[in-house]
């Protein structure tokens, strides 16, 4: 009895032994039972009995998937190419496997799809200058699909967008036309305010008396630090109204009697 005892210990020793199967942190094992799913199995060691009991390990960590590069047609007739990076993670091992074949194909291509519709639904102008939020777009109708198949899609980022030479060449002369546009503006909207800075200025002078002169006379004494020999200076004949009236009168009067003589 005890010949027949101890090798039944032994060989149940070692079953026990292979049927232990170890599940990491973060993975997820699927325990299936007569090829029927029984439950989830948790990180740590777990039994695992042989023939009867099978079990995978699903990887739920988050996942980052290249969309490889894709001709797409935007919605004013623009070819381009495109491509985008995808991150998501299983929140459901039993549903990855079971729902659905090989749940990384199946998003890949999901996602490759999706991104070539929502690029056709819009045109070149929307899909360059609000990339953001076509990403959320292809993001949320890529999760929606995918929600079946215990799989969270978390984000998907547009990476590059190549456009034909020719396009290029159009978009680079319309950004040149509107920075020109744009500088005419700017200098015409400078000449009105120096236009009317100007005639401010001429306003306040001619209201003010000696206010002319007074200019004039700053204006000498900018010119005196100049290395010019020679200055013509032509003076307004308002100046001449600075020196009032009576100085005019005798002005009038000496150059009268100089005449004369």
């Amino acid at each position: 009895m005890e010949y027949i005892l101890g090798p039944a210990l032994f060989i149940v020793g070692m079953i026990i032994l292979s049927s232990i199967r170890q599940v990491n942190e973060y993975e997820r094992g699927v325990l299936f039972q007569l090829g029927k799913f029984k439950r989830i199995l948790n990180p740590g060691w777990n039994i695992v009995l042989p023939i009867i009991q099978s079990f995978n390990k699903v990887d739920i960590r988050t996942k980052a998937v290249d969309v490889p590069e894709q001709d797409a047609i935007t919605k004013d007739n623009v070819s381009i190419r495109i491509n985008a990076v995808i991150y998501y993670k299983v929140f459901d091992a039993s549903k990855a496997l079971i729902a659905v074949q090989n749940y990384q194909y199946a998003v890949g291509q999901l996602a490759q799809t999706t991104m070539r519709n929502a690029v056709g639904a819009i045109s070149l102008d929307e899909l360059l200058s609000e990339r953001d939020k076509i990403s959320s777009e292809i993001c949320k109708i890529i999760d929606e699909a995918t929600d079946p198949w215990g799989i969270k899609v978390e984000n998907v980022e547009l990476k590059d967008i190549k456009l034909p030479e020719e396009m290029q060449r159009v978009i680079a002369k319309v950004a040149e036309a509107e920075r020109e546009k744009m500088a005419v503006i700017t200098k015409s909207k400078g000449e009105v305010e120096s236009a009317a800075n100007l005639a401010q200025a001429a306003e306040t002078m001619a209201s003010t008396p000696g206010a002319l002169h007074l200019r004039t006379l700053a204006t000498l004494n900018d010119l005196s630090s100049d290395q010019s020999n020679t200055i013509i200076f032509a003076i307004p004949i308002e100046v001449l109204n600075a020196f009032g009236q009576q100085n005019m009168q005798k002005a009038a009067e000496k150059i009268k009697d100089i005449t004369k003589k």
